[in-house]
């Protein structure tokens, strides 16, 4: 996709007219070759939207889109070229893919333009490009001043029994809906970690290492880790007193954080927890090199989840109620960035409703709808969506095109 058409598919006269609304809501979305849609332009409500369809129809595909008008590397974690709509031939196309939209926000209408523009690479590897109101951004990190998404999906029905790594992606996304600037720290944290390992193994082979170098990569993953790591436990705090609530038939969870570097900023203000992790980071350098590993650090930190109501850690609980905890830590989460930031997140849901009963499920989209938020949910069976006709878009999805129920 060249930058012109990015552009010109993000910015657009309607895109900055219209008086600025209370909540945040996509009324376009505009996509250029991404993954089964060619092309494909949805105009919208700022009521929920519901996406009923076969199983492979595109429905996870649209939701997939809009996670890219957040910072991130979307709902699939997916590489940028793999994105592309695919010719018969198997061959993606030349000039990239593009996701665009025009949101009402409460600051006015804004129109944001992301994808994989044709011959931009950074070091070899392909380049998001991401424009706000035509206006070209240094950064993806940008888009969390205007759009916050949180998903919810099949695959994360395991979150409580997978690896940290997974919860703190998964907190992630929680925090940047609080704090914008998460995102850039946690990029910035883990590329300085990354090239501090490529150092260490470049050392231990060739017996030579260079201090000033590591200083350096250490100074920056100090900073942000540690401010990365104090947003953690911001929202963590701020969210265990929303989620200890509950929500109608979804159960009471308590949060907190749990890691080596959480306990140092439990006691110790944010500046001493930088030294503190400049001095360990230094005196672990030949720790880690043998490892091949950082062995400190908040890439190392846990989301720790319990069932108030069963009184169990989350993990413990049946698959149906790590599910009911799960959702309703996001319904909580919605409702603390709707007060914190006067606009909650897009909750984009997929395949929500199957494995929730009946009370359940209409206790989740009444929330939906008491909440105001444009919440994006998919599924196979259009009768489980009936409590919602009349307050929300049920659309159907067949082979890339879009109808209304």
């Amino acid at each position: 996709m060249t930058a012109q058409a990015i552009s010109a598919l993000a910015y657009s006269s309607d895109a900055v007219s219209g008086a600025a609304p209370a909540l945040l809501a996509v009324r376009q979305l505009r996509l250029t070759h991404f993954r089964n849609y060619r092309q494909l332009r949805l105009d919208c409500g700022a009521e929920p939207v519901v996406l009923v369809g076969a199983n492979g129809a595109g429905k996870t595909n649209l939701l997939e889109a809009l996670s890219y008008l957040a910072p991130g590397r979307g709902l699939r974690r997916a590489r940028l070229e793999d994105v592309c709509c695919r010719s018969r031939a198997g061959e993606p196309p030349a000039d990239g893919w593009a996701v665009a939209a025009t949101l009402d926000t409460p600051d006015g209408r804004v129109a944001i333009g992301t994808g994989l523009e044709a011959g931009r690479s950074e070091g070899g590897l392909p380049r998001r490009v991401v424009r706000i109101d035509g206006r070209p951004m240094q950064s993806q990190t940008s888009l969390g001043g205007h759009v916050a998404a949180v998903w919810l999906t099949p695959q994360l029905d395991r979150l409580f029994l997978d690896g940290a790594s997974e919860r703190r992606r998964f907190l992630d996304r929680l925090v940047t809906a609080l704090h914008p600037e998460h995102a850039g720290d946690v990029a910035a944290y883990e590329n300085a970690m990354r090239q501090r390992a490529r150092l260490l193994a470049d050392g231990r082979q060739a017996g030579n290492r260079d201090p000033h170098w590591f200083t350096a990569l250490e100074d920056t993953m100090a900073r942000h880790g540690v401010a990365l790591a104090a947003a953690r436990a911001d929202t963590v705090q701020r969210l265990d007193a929303a989620a200890r609530l509950g929500v109608g038939p979804f159960p009471r969870a308590s949060l907190a954080m749990a890691g080596e570097v959480d306990g140092w900023l439990a006691t110790m203000a944010a500046i001493d927890v930088e030294d503190r992790l400049r001095r360990e980071l230094a005196a672990t350098r030949s720790r880690d090199a043998d490892a091949g590993t950082t062995a400190c650090g908040p890439h190392r930190s846990d989301l720790a989840v319990r069932h108030l109501d069963l009184d169990l850690p989350a993990a413990e609980g049946s698959t149906g109620q790590q599910k009911a905890v799960l959702v309703s830590i996001a319904l909580a989460h919605a409702r603390l960035v709707a007060l914190a930031r006067s606009r909650p997140p897009l909750l984009l849901l997929d395949e929500i409703a199957a494995h929730l009963d009946a009370e359940r499920r209409l206790a989740l989209f009444d929330e939906v709808v008491a909440l105001g938020v444009q919440s994006w949910m998919t599924g196979t069976d259009a009768e489980l969506f009936a409590p919602l006709a009349g307050r929300a878009q049920i659309l159907r999805v067949a082979d890339g095109s879009i109808a209304a129920v």
